[in-house]
Parts: structure tokens; sequence; C-alpha cells
């Protein structure tokens, strides 16, 4: 469509305005320059052919469904890369897509796909993940659960976070709780995050990072309660198996001075005739050892 004006820009900005439109999006096109007569009168305005570019909306909605694409075959690919690695660790289990982001597991038992806090299923997570994201720019995150799972154990740390919040701020005292992996350790962080009494920290080093709970009015002379094991308990064994193993490695080695001694006072028992004589000792110990003891 033309305009005209006494100027391009002012024949330009009719166009524009007249079809509501910005700069980048029309396309613009002189068709002639305004013409001045003496002393600066317009003898002839300028015309312009302005109109709307019809091409733009159409690149960016390929590029959306090839997006959608790219991250369909991703999952995709993961989905069955789960599904062989069934086969090798002879599970009797599939992967199935159930949302856009989400493989969910069928298992015939469970615990062999979930493990022990879920230590399996965030294997196949990170698994899953990385075959997902091959050759893209940028990551996308996959989402790896079995019978809900996830769901059941981020309630159970919610819980969790909670009592430990109440037990930390009645005692004064650090709580610590056992190592748990980044998106366990997200779970108790965000529980707590608007605390008024209560703040969280993480310690450690992976695989053993764990969350701290800090009251804000702790006790600095009090010492940290370990929600994760009991230390006491641990302690109490330790210090009777050392002393159990120090009085097994005395006794050893007084017997082993007192045959040293025998042997320099010449008592007749060379290493030839100890081995040679027969003794409930050393039947015994032949007996432990073919046994595997």
């Amino acid at each position: 469509m033309e305009f005209t004006g006494k100027t391009v820009e002012e024949a330009k900005a009719k166009g524009l305005e007249s079809l509501g439109i910005s700069e980048n999006q029309a396309e613009i096109t002189v068709v002639a320059e305004a013409v001045k007569g003496l002393f600066g009168k317009v003898k002839k305005e300028a015309v312009v052919d302005v109109k709307k570019k019809e091409e733009t909306a159409k690149p960016a909605k390929k590029a959306v469904k090839e997006e959608k694409a790219e991250k369909d075959n991703g999952v995709k690919a993961a989905a069955e890369f789960i599904g062989k690695l069934f086969e090798i660790m002879d599970v009797n289990a599939k992967a199935d897509i159930t949302d856009e982001n989400v493989i969910s597991l069928i298992a015939e038992e469970s615990s062999a796909v979930i493990g022990y806090r879920g230590e399996v299923l965030d294997a196949i997570q990170v698994l899953a993940g990385a075959v997902a994201n091959i050759g893209k720019k940028e990551y996308e995150k996959i989402v790896v659960d079995c019978e809900n799972y996830r769901g059941r154990r981020e309630e159970t740390l919610i819980a969790l976070a909670h009592k430990l919040e109440a037990k930390a701020t009645e005692m004064r005292r650090k709580v610590i709780l056992e190592p748990m992996s980044p998106f366990e350790r997200r779970i108790i962080h965000t529980a707590l995050a608007e605390s008024e009494t209560v703040k969280t920290i993480s310690d450690g080093k992976e695989p053993q990072r764990y969350v701290v709970i800090v009251p804000n009015d702790l006790d600095e002379t009090s010492r940290p309660y370990n929600a994760g094991t009991n230390h006491g308990k641990n302690r109490r064994d330790g210090k009777i198996g050392g002393r159990r193993d120090r009085n097994h490695n005395d006794r050893g080695g007084r017997d082993n001075r007192n045959r040293n001694r025998g042997e320099r006072r010449g008592s007749g028992f060379t290493e030839e005739k100890r081995k040679s004589t027969p003794s409930f000792g050393t039947y015994l110990g032949n007996s432990l050892k073919d046994k595997n003891y």
C-alpha cells in the first residue's frame, strides 16, 4: 500500500500507523522522493510502499515443532535405552513414556529398579538423561519414576524435615541428616526455606554430602545431634571390639615371644620337627582352612 508525505520519513510513519505495525514488521519501499521547488516549498510529495511481513510467524512455528520433535525423540531414545538396560540386568520390567519428560517403570519386582533409598532409580535416571540429551545444546531434564516412588519419598522427606526442625529448635543443637542425593537434599532445603526458627546448609563431599539443620538460637557449646546414624552405639561397639582385638594381639605377641625363647634355649623342636609332628592345634587349623572360615 502506498503512502505520501512531505518527506520519506513522514510517508513511512503514515504507513506504519495505518497498518498498526512497527518498522521491524514491515517491508518499506521508497517509490519516489519528495521534490522541492523555489524557496523550499514541496512541489511533489514523497511516495513509499508499506506492507506487513507475512513470513515472520511461519519460521517460529516451524522451530517450535522441530524443537518438540527433537525433545520427543530424546525421551523415546532414553526409554528404549532403559528397556535394553533391563535385558542386560535380567530384570522383568519395561519403560513407558507417561508425560513429556517422565518415564515410568513397570516392574514385576519394583525393589529391583528402585533400590535402597532410590539409588538404582537415580542411577537409571542419570543414564536416561545422558542418552536423551546427546547432541543437544541445552540440557533437558528427564525424570524416571516407578510406582510414584518419587512422590511418596518427597512426602516422607518433607515430614522428616519438619520433625527435625522442631527437634533442632527445642534442643538448640544442630541436627545432621544422613547423606542424600542432590534431589533429596533440595527437598529438605525447600521444605524449610521459610522456617522462622532454623536454616539449612549442605556439608560434606559427594556421595556423602548431607543436610545440616541449624537453629537460629544455636547453643554454641552443644554437640550436633546426628539423626542419620546412632553414633553412640557405634562408639560403644568399637570400644569393645578394640579391647578384644588388643587382648587377642597381646596374647598372640606373648605366645610368639615364648616360642622364640624356647627355640633359643634349645628345646629340641626345630622347624622341620614342628611341621612333621601332629597335634590337635595343627589339625584344627587345617580343618578351618579347608572350610574357608
